[in-house]
Formats: C-alpha cells, structure tokens, sequence
C-alpha cells in the first residue's frame, strides 16, 4: 500500500480484527473511520454470486459520475479483466484474502491517472458475504470529478497476508500484469514458505482463514 488513506484504512481494520482473519461487519463503526469514508465502500455478495456494491463514499461515486449502490463491482473494469476482479472479490469473501490492485482510471475524455485500491474482507456469516474497501487517486488531477471515469486498466495485483508484510513496506515492488489477465489457478497451489505461491503473474502471500 502506497497511499495514506489506504494503510489507514488497513490499520483500522486491523486493530478491529485483533489478530482474528477479519473483523465482524457490525464492528465497524463510520464515526471512526469518517476522514475516510468518501473513499470507502462495501461490498456485498448478490443472489447471482456477483459482487456489487452495498455503500459507496461521495468521493468514490464523484469520480465515476454516478451513484455506485447496486452497481457490479467487475463493471468497473474492462471486459477482459472483469473475470479476474471477480475471482479476486470472491477470494475476499470466501478466504479472507486482502488484495491491493494499482490501475490507471481512464476517463469519458480519455484522461488516465492512477489510483489505488484495497479490498478487505468482513465477517459477516456465510449467508452475508461483504467485504469493504477503499479507492483512492495516487494524484488528484483538476478534472477529476467532472470528467467521469468509464474504464480501469490493472497496473497490478498483490494478494497480502497481513500478518506477515508490515505496512511500512510500502514502496516494495508490485507485480505487474500481462496485457492479457489469465484465470487466476487454483489457489491450494502447493506454496514456497521463503516467498510465497506463484499463480502465473501473481505472487500469493500465505494468510486468511484455512477451511
């Protein structure tokens, strides 16, 4: 995590876990939290099995020029990576994976400027699936907030266990990734405990709750 807002984001989640793979959704409490919450969002898991969003801060919806509630997550990004962003949300649902996505939003007028976003997952029961997050411009340009966002173009992609990669590394090389996203593989991929799993671009750190 490079920005500010996102490791504060993360260092509230995790105290408010304390040590557990994620905090329970009814912990969260937005008066804690209210320097960030224009950035903040929460997902949520649909009858389909899609990710959409259940809240999303002002600044966050400002930036895409439209309210985000009930929109698809993987909507947000193009149509050869919306499969990935889905596996990758699952992943947060299901195994209390936190992942940290760097990509170039791309705007009506064909602006582009970087932003950063977190995904944490939440407890919230197998029949409430959420997870919350952030996003957040590495710069903030003048346009941005009038001239909508339309596309997301992934920098990269890094899977974090939290126990184990302290936030103050957080000018620690990404990962990038290939024009074309493959299919992330199957994650019970057997792991390297000096570096972590290998699952084509992505590099895995060992972390979340094991089923």
């Amino acid at each position: 995590m490079k920005h500010e807002r996102s490791i504060a984001l993360f260092q509230y989640w995790n105290r408010l876990r304390n040590g557990r793979p994620a905090p329970r959704r009814t912990e969260i409490e937005p008066a804690d939290i209210k320097t960030l919450l224009a950035d903040t969002f929460i997902l949520e898991k649909d009858a389909r099995g899609e990710a959409v969003f259940r809240l999303a801060g002002t600044r966050l919806c400002a930036a895409y020029g439209r309210e985000l509630k009930g929109f698809s997550f993987p909507s947000l990004w193009r149509n050869k990576d919306q499969r990935l962003m889905h596996r990758l949300a699952d992943g947060t649902f299901r195994s209390k994976s936190l992942v940290v996505v760097a990509y170039d939003g791309i705007s009506q007028n064909g602006r582009q400027n970087a932003f950063e976003l977190i995904l944490l997952p939440l407890d919230g029961g197998s029949e409430s699936l959420r997870c919350m997050g952030s996003v957040v411009p590495i710069e903030k340009p003048f346009w941005l907030g009038a001239d909508p966002l339309v596309d997301a173009k992934i920098d990269a992609i890094r899977v974090v266990d939290p126990d184990r990669e302290p936030v103050f590394l957080n000018n620690r090389p990404a990962i990038e990734v290939p024009d074309l996203a493959p299919r992330v593989a199957d994650m019970q991929t057997a792991r390297n405990p000096a570096s972590g799993r290998r699952i084509r671009h992505l590099l895995v750190l060992d972390g979340g709750r094991a089923e």
